[in-house]
């Protein structure tokens, strides 16, 4: 069994990252890594996380500031989780469970000023409410409607 772990990103992953697989229908909801990674209009304090096994990327999640996080919360302590995926080919072994567990580990530890991730979730997107659901994350009944469609907003206190 491979172990993950996550990582603040830097450029030692991009190579790995420029062949990351996602399907069209999930597409829809999330983005590329390396198109969120160089996107020239994200805060410039995003914090972007990989999800390793075994040391290679498979996964990859943002974690903002700014402006885009006051859409979600009004907590200054604060980060919404944006982008979170996982490489088409890594998906199904429970990678995104075991990464978003470890969460408020790594963010303690990298992030100590934070207390909170909040998300936006689609509506439609019923496979990532349950598993952010299962791994700590509390619908508080909050929506926002976004360029994509009502979301649920998700809180995980830290």
């Amino acid at each position: 069994m491979s172990t993950i772990t996550l990582a603040l990103y830097n450029e030692s992953f991009e190579r790995k990252l420029s062949d990351f697989h996602l399907p069209e229908d999930q597409l829809q909801f999330t983005s590329l890594p390396l198109d969120k990674i160089h996107n020239p209009t994200i805060s410039p304090d995003t914090r972007h996380i990989v999800i390793l096994s075994d040391d290679t990327p498979v996964g990859y999640f943002a974690l903002e500031k700014g402006e885009k996080l006051r859409k979600y919360s009004t907590n200054p302590q604060a980060r919404l989780l944006t982008s979170f995926s996982i490489d088409a080919r890594h998906q199904g072994r429970g990678i995104a469970k075991n990464g978003l567990n470890q969460l408020p580990g790594f963010i303690r530890e990298n992030l100590p000023e934070t207390n909170e991730v909040v998300l936006g979730v689609n509506k439609r997107n019923q496979p990532a409410i349950n598993l952010y659901l299962k791994t700590g994350f509390i619908d508080e009944d909050e929506v926002y409607v976004g360029p994509k469609g009502p979301q649920h907003i998700l809180h995980l206190k830290i």
